[in-house]
């Protein structure tokens, strides 16, 4: 006699298991008897927006609460962010400043976010709590952003996993998920160095298979290295960021790092970071030719129309001289200036 597969189990590596068994038991759960199912199921925005999570009730079951958690994307644990029982509510964790409930009428139990930052992408869950009739709604909060490689002074593969969070963190980023990695890579990020992502993994995306990176053989793709010790392996990082509540602009001069920094200052500026130059060549299109002095002490300059003149590149991004000499070398400077 064939044994029969249990329901709801897929079939495919350990690798993937976790992730897609979560999947399958949304997708395995009962018909919806309280909880109105999203008309959307991904809600997009960006940092610094104020974002509704939808969650509304069709009828209201006796002594009843909803519990909206968060589903951490490093070890699918939910983290607890409010729950209500319609009369009165309770913030709970990091996210407690920043979130309500937006009751529009008495069967409406959506999360607002306000002010939302970059860690706050990720999959929300909506969850009725009456006895053993339980039932939920998952939601995606997707940011528009743009995902970067990023590596020390010092040259490549330099940070285990957690100064790579901590190197993107500084640079008004974070380390960006495999998701995110994923669509910059459908989105054209050719990168050969391998670089941390959130989850603990290691990878890299090719478009153009080449010798140095793999050889000729191996298909375009996001290629892996799998999770690494995040101790004592190192490797560089990919960095996530997204809109910036303020504005990059270039002050053109022949600057050492240091004069760069007080130029700055002196328009009640400061040094633009990395991720601040990424969103403003993303969002706004800064398009200039000139190499500029970082935070990090790196110059780069970014290119929304590509000409011969300008890096002679085909593509739009932002190029890079890497870490000039602080003192010797002379460029212009990129200010931040925040609203």
């Amino acid at each position: 006699m064939t044994r029969k597969p249990k329901p709801g189990l897929p079939r495919g590596s350990v690798c993937s298991w976790i992730p897609v068994l979560l999947d399958s038991v949304d997708q395995a759960a009962p018909r919806l008897q309280y909880l109105l199912e999203p008309l959307h199921a991904v809600v997009h925005t960006q940092r610094g927006a104020t974002v509704t999570l939808p969650c509304v009730l069709r009828s209201l079951p006796r002594n009843y609460r909803v519990k909206w958690s968060k589903v951490e994307p490093a070890n699918y644990l939910e983290s607890v962010i409010i729950i209500t029982n319609g009369l009165s509510h309770k913030n709970y964790g990091p996210l407690s400043p920043r979130v309500s409930l937006r009751h529009s009428h008495r069967y409406d139990a959506s999360l607002t976010i306000a002010d939302v930052a970059l860690e706050d992408e990720g999959r929300y869950r909506c969850q009725l709590v009456n006895g053993l009739e339980d039932e939920s709604v998952s939601l995606t909060l997707h940011l528009e952003g743009v995902v970067f490689p990023y590596q020390t002074s010092n040259g490549r593969y330099k940070f285990n996993y957690h100064e790579a969070k901590r190197a993107c963190e500084q640079q008004d980023s974070r380390l960006a998920t495999y998701q995110q990695l994923y669509k910059a890579w459908t989105e054209g990020l050719d990168w050969c160095n391998a670089g941390w992502v959130l989850d603990g993994t290691v990878h890299y995306p090719i478009i153009n298979a080449r010798e140095p990176c793999g050889g000729h053989l191996l298909l375009p793709g996001v290629r892996t290295y799998g999770a690494r010790d995040k101790l004592k392996d190192r490797f560089d990082a990919f960095c996530f960021t997204s809109a910036v509540n303020g504005r990059v602009y270039f002050i053109r001069g022949h600057l050492n790092f240091k004069e760069a920094g007080q130029a700055c200052r002196n328009h009640g500026a400061a040094l633009a970071k990395v991720g601040q130059l990424y969103s403003a060549w993303k969002f706004s299109r800064l398009d200039r030719c000139d190499g500029g002095w970082l935070a990090d002490g790196s110059v780069r300059y970014p290119i929304a129309t590509p000409r011969e003149r300008c890096g002679g590149l085909p593509d739009p991004g932002v190029r890079s001289f890497g870490f000039p000499n602080k003192e010797l070398r002379t460029y212009g400077t990129y200010c931040f200036a925040g609203r």
